[in-house]
């Protein structure tokens, strides 16, 4: 099993977990309150971010490696070009089926605002980026990024990576400290419209840009050889693997807490400062290191532990990760993520406009959407299982064909001597 198959498999595990985090119901949803995002700060938005730099950095470093500076360059601004054009036709379908479908301005407004074709200030600033409809704003955060990753991989091509990484830390920080808000706040009273919303994201991509970039250093510095897999996470070095694990468990009872409000209001007050997740606070940045570090280790060394059990638990998640449900919604990630906002709108717009389900019926919708989630990557790969599909019928229905010997047999001569 190549690893980056098993990268396809974390994608598709973070879509399928996406999707069910992403479905609204009226009076709440079971299956909320028992996925991973409950222990743990961290998301499918992150892993999902994480490894698409990481992807980035080492396909397009290899690309110029190959082709040189130009080449690479040309082709990480034709695939931004592309994820912009999804991004748009997202948003332009969403629209033109409101339009159409009864009910569905007021379906979807907590989602939409008023954004409308007659609004040509808010569709600017849906073009830019600035205004983002919920559920659609990781790919005008992945475009942005792509859009700088060209000089980034190159610096890391050039030795330079650990500049990236200082600069990146410096941007995040910057972040923290709301410098963001010299822009945005100022651009929001330039673009408020009639739904009083100017500005509208869901992530500060100054701060979650230290997720995708310090995936691209991994990515480049893997294309060029110089990390040693085997090495960095060895069976017998333990020490930073515990320390993941420390981490972990320190955050484990505070994300139950703070999910159930168990914490006084003194507490919570300097907590959420710490916390704040637009930004990628802190809180989030340590927790995700954390689990990136101990799930790698787990995958890469933990098969190889002399412990039985740790043996057990990473042969788990090998398989877990090497479904081939997974690893196909991963080989496709960008179609399967456009396709499940539709999915995700859809049902929306169904619990909108009918009685309140009961959990069972939730269940049975949530279901039904991981079901329809793989259709675009099947169509997608449609001649591969029609080509399966082909040759079992051919070897099912095709008539044997005689070979030289039966031929000769059946004509009353001599079959010719084998060598």
């Amino acid at each position: 099993m190549k690893r980056l198959d098993i990268v396809d498999g974390m994608r598709g595990y973070f879509l399928v977990f996406m999707l069910i985090n992403h479905l609204v119901f009226t009076g709440g949803f079971w299956l909320l309150e028992v996925n991973h995002r409950q222990f743990a700060f961290v998301e499918d938005a992150q892993g999902f971010v994480f490894l698409s730099g990481l992807l980035i950095g080492l396909i397009y470093a290899r690309k110029m490696l190959k082709h040189g500076r130009a080449e690479g360059f040309s082709k990480v601004y034709a695939r931004a070009f592309e994820l912009y054009r999804y991004a748009m036709g997202m948003i332009i379908v969403v629209l033109l089926v409101r339009m159409v479908l009864p009910g569905s301005r007021e379906a979807w407004w907590n989602w939409l605002g008023d954004t409308s074709f007659s609004d040509p200030k808010r569709l600017i600033a849906v073009a830019t980026f600035v205004f983002q409809p919920t559920f659609m704003d990781i790919l005008p955060q992945y475009t942005v990024y792509m859009l700088v990753a060209p000089p980034l991989i190159w610096l890391c091509l050039k030795g330079k990576w650990e500049r990236v990484l200082v600069g990146s830390l410096l941007v995040w920080m910057a972040a923290q400290l709301g410098l963001h808000r010299l822009g945005t706040v100022p651009l929001n009273d330039v673009l408020t419209s009639t739904d009083n919303q100017g500005v509208r994201v869901s992530f500060n991509m100054m701060g979650w840009q230290i997720v995708f970039v310090s995936a691209l250093v991994v990515g480049t510095l893997w294309a060029q050889d110089k990390i040693d897999w085997s090495r960095v996470f060895s069976p017998e070095r333990t020490t930073m693997v515990k320390a993941a694990l420390a981490l972990c468990l320190f955050f484990l009872p505070l994300r139950i807490a703070t999910a159930w409000g168990l914490l006084p209001d003194y507490v919570i007050e300097e907590f959420t400062t710490m916390e704040i997740r637009a930004d990628f606070g802190p809180v989030y940045l340590m927790n995700f290191a954390a689990v990136a570090y101990g799930l790698s280790w787990l995958i890469i060394a933990g098969p190889r532990h002399r412990n039985a059990a740790v043996r057990r638990m990473a042969n788990a998640v090998v398989w877990l990760l090497t479904l081939r449900f997974l690893q196909c919604l991963g080989r496709h990630s960008l179609h399967v993520y456009v396709w499940h906002v539709a999915i995700v709108y859809a049902v929306y717009y169904l619990d909108q406009r009918t009685p309140e389900l009961s959990q069972l019926s939730k269940t049975g919708v949530a279901l039904a959407a991981i079901a329809l989630l793989p259709l675009p990557a099947i169509w997608r790969e449609r001649e591969q299982y029609l080509g399966s599909v082909r040759s079992l019928a051919y070897r099912h229905y095709a008539p044997e064909v005689p070979s030289q010997k039966h031929l000769l047999i059946a004509s009353g001569g001599a079959a010719p001597m084998s060598r």
